[in-house]
């Protein structure tokens, strides 16, 4: 029975049965109530911390109807869409919080900016076109061609075209993109729009339970997030947020994030058991010379073997990588960079492609996390099963930054209307990963 229910329809939206965080003769009254009753006495101690005249702009706000944990691309794609969408202007109330405010180590502005529309799954093409019109405002279809290896060879002569027996070229709607740009764009606008940000660390979720069994039996526990608990840069306090809905957009942390919410603590086998299965991956990202490397012409490459590249700029600088195998994962407790690795592990692959590469130097090198699904490589979007109120948007093992603008209006769609709109990407449900039921994604590079 809860095996049928989770391949049904997501149900209404919650947004739409009502947006106010605070309820009367609630739990969300009660510590609304102690946290005034908090500040009134602190005001009047002598030497209370508490003052009117206090600087708070660095605090989030008390309550925020959604609370967007993660600033990245896919944490402002969704705050974008539900401002964009909401019926009344300033209807929805929207907190982003993002614990790393220099974005030093996030993984939309270390990413090399690559947008295709070439995925083994219609979901992923569909994701990539749509974000491809948002973002260069054109409204086409997916346009790619086979060519032959000869095809291949007399339009990139400089090309080897050994081992290759036919080549997918997509005609338009792909390239690059500068993520540093697309960040702080996308920023500036949700916050013209009147999302407010936070720099801090989500450290506690407070929720409430509802027991329950299904009609075969099975025992669950419904969860419903009332507070959010945000621990600001550089202090040991914390601000509680009351909220109705929660997104995890944590990228590479997001698998922590749900573990502060409950989800897969419980008996293995089950929902209740069930864990998000993502975790940061380091992926190097190396910047390389070669004056006589291919021109200008030179499209974003990723060959059979996993090495990929592309031009950056006009000076016959090159970008590119290649993820190592399972057995070969690097600690991704650091983002030091293994020079070796290209070495031993990308260039090979790049010289036999473009002999012009033999020469090549490795001026600079970085690294970045993938926030990686482990189950099928292919990310998660909407609500969990149990925990009512808490959305996804991770999972997407280094294809998040393109698809982004969809994926956000996916999530906020599910949110106001409860069901998928634009694009049914019911496959992508956190509930598959307790099914068993993969949407593998076998182009990833």
């Amino acid at each position: 029975m809860i095996r049928r229910a989770l391949r049904l329809g997501l149900g209404p939206g919650l947004l739409g049965r009502g947006l106010g965080a605070h309820r009367e003769g609630s739990t969300l009254d009660w510590h609304g109530k102690v946290s005034e009753i908090k500040k009134k006495i602190q005001s009047v101690l002598p030497g209370g911390a508490w003052s009117p005249l206090c600087d708070t702009s660095h605090l989030p706000p008390e309550h925020s109807d959604v609370v967007i944990v993660g600033g990245g691309v896919l944490g402002l794609s969704v705050a974008y869409w539900l401002k964009r969408l909401e019926k009344r202007q300033g209807a929805i109330r929207v907190l982003v919080v993002e614990r790393d405010h220099t974005y030093s180590q996030a993984s939309t502005v270390l990413s090399v900016g690559g947008i295709r529309q070439q995925f083994s799954l219609p979901e992923n093409i569909q994701l990539s076109l749509f974000s491809v019109e948002f973002l260069r405002n054109i409204n086409q279809g997916a346009k790619v061609c086979l060519m032959s290896p000869e095809q291949l060879r007399k339009k990139f002569p400089w090309m080897n075209m050994e081992g290759v027996a036919l080549a997918s070229y997509g005609l338009e709607n792909e390239g690059w993109f500068d993520p540093w740009c697309l960040l702080q764009g996308l920023r500036r606008k949700v916050q013209s729009m009147g999302v407010l940000f936070c720099h801090g660390e989500v450290t506690r979720f407070v929720s409430s339970s509802n027991h329950m069994e299904t009609a075969i039996g099975e025992k669950v526990t419904l969860k419903r997030i009332h507070e959010v608990h945000v621990k600001v840069d550089h202090s040991q306090e914390y601000q509680p947020v009351e909220c109705s809905i929660v997104v995890n957009a944590a990228g590479a942390w997001s698998g922590r994030i749900a573990e502060l919410a409950g989800i897969g603590k419980g008996p293995s086998g089950t929902l209740q058991g069930t864990k998000l299965p993502v975790e940061p991956r380091k992926r190097y990202v190396y910047l390389w010379h070669c004056p006589q490397g291919p021109g200008l012409e030179a499209p974003l490459v990723a060959d059979p073997s996993g090495a990929y590249f592309r031009r950056e700029g006009l000076g016959n600088n090159y970008l590119g990588g290649c993820s190592p195998a399972e057995e070969e994962e690097p600690d991704p407790g650091n983002l030091e960079v293994d020079h070796d690795f290209f070495q031993e592990k990308v260039w090979p692959h790049l010289a036999q492609r473009v002999p012009a590469f033999e020469t090549l130097k490795v001026r600079r090198a970085w690294a970045g996390y993938y926030d990686y699904n482990t189950f099928d490589q292919n990310g998660v979007v909407g609500p969990h099963p149990l925990v009512v109120n808490m959305y996804f948007a991770t999972g997407f093992s280094g294809h998040g930054l393109q698809q982004a603008p969809a994926v956000g209006r996916a999530v906020a769609e599910v949110m106001l209307e409860g069901h998928f709109q634009t694009i049914n990407l019911s496959p992508f449900l956190f509930s598959r990963f307790y099914l068993g039921e993969k949407a593998q994604e076998h182009c990833i590079i």
